[in-house]
């Protein structure tokens, strides 16, 4: 038997969530199965083809909802979760007799799928609390201060920036494997995980200037447009350390398939943030949480993101 798991790429939660469903379901209902893992990233094309629900049972997990009729299990926390009202509305006629499961008030898809694991089946996992426990923290944005979310000194920390920079899906799908069975700090020490971060990090700490450089605060709002710079997966707190007087934050950025707009707020600004930031990018195609989100646009309309940019800059300016 197979079991096609599609999960939100190069995200501590999204990995956190494939791991925890894949452990839950293994044990619970698909003893003996083959577990194969597709990382989903958000783009300007169509998310979903037919081809991407190739096997016996197939999931959806931390990511955006799909009508496909092969479509078996389907876990999300966020507003944004449906591409169209169309897609909405095939959720509303098929999630009473389907295992469809959707609350934009969890933290994290992780904390979700443990809940649902155990109060609907009767499923649990002690020894996955501390993955759990980070990836609420981590897709919460529950720390103290932008310094400890920019200082990387856990773990989850240190294996947040690998899952989030590393180039292509094959690594953070065997830290998938591995999250089902081993405690963060034994993942960290794994060789190819550790191979991999230490050129990150050293990235990690060039990005902390490249953003301080580029990045203007004004009116409450930061502005830096880094898709010049070789700088895919950077870490979302820096400005908020860089500006801790901002309450807003507009960015553009390259990465290898796509351009994006990222639109977040700073969780401790003096200001605290007001605007439910889901209704501004959902206006243009984006998604995320009512704090943090983002707009995908195709590789080579930078011209176009800039402009868009600009417009929500004026907004949150205002």
């Amino acid at each position: 038997m197979r079991i096609r798991v599609l999960y939100h790429d190069h995200c501590f939660d999204g990995a956190a969530s494939a791991a925890f469903f894949s452990r839950f379901t293994r044990e619970r209902f698909y003893n003996g199965a083959e577990y194969l893992y597709t990382g989903m990233a958000h783009k300007a094309s169509q998310l979903f083809e037919d081809a991407l629900f190739d096997s016996d049972e197939n999931a959806i997990v931390d990511f955006k909802y799909s009508s496909n009729d092969r479509l078996s299990w389907w876990f999300d926390h966020h507003q944004s979760a449906f591409l169209s009202p169309e897609d909405a509305a095939d959720y509303e006629r098929k999630k009473h007799g389907r295992r469809y499961y959707f609350d934009p008030d969890y933290r994290s898809c992780t904390e979700f799928i443990r809940h649902i694991a155990r109060t609907r089946y009767g499923y649990e996992a002690p020894d996955l609390d501390e993955l759990v426990h980070w990836a609420g923290i981590i897709d919460g944005a529950v720390y103290e201060s932008a310094e400890e979310a920019v200082a990387m000194r856990a773990p989850a920390m240190k294996l947040t920036l690998v899952i989030e920079a590393v180039k292509g899906s094959e690594l953070v799908q065997k830290i998938i494997r591995l999250m089902q069975r081993q405690r963060l700090e034994e993942i960290l020490a794994n060789p190819e995980v550790a191979h991999e971060f230490a050129p990150l990090y050293e990235r990690h700490l060039r990005s902390i200037e490249v953003i301080r450089r580029e990045g203007d605060c004004r009116d409450g709002v930061i502005f830096f447009d880094v898709a010049d710079h070789e700088l895919e997966g950077y870490n979302k707190f820096i400005p908020y350390s860089l500006f801790p007087e901002a309450t807003y934050s507009v960015s553009v950025s390259l990465a290898s398939f796509r351009t994006k707009i990222s639109v977040g707020s700073n969780p401790w600004a003096p200001k605290p943030p007001v605007k439910n930031l889901a209704t501004i990018y959902e206006r243009y195609g984006g998604g995320g949480h009512p704090r943090v989100g983002a707009i995908s646009f195709e590789r080579d309309q930078v011209a176009e993101a800039r402009k868009v940019a600009q417009e929500i800059l004026a907004e949150l300016r205002s």
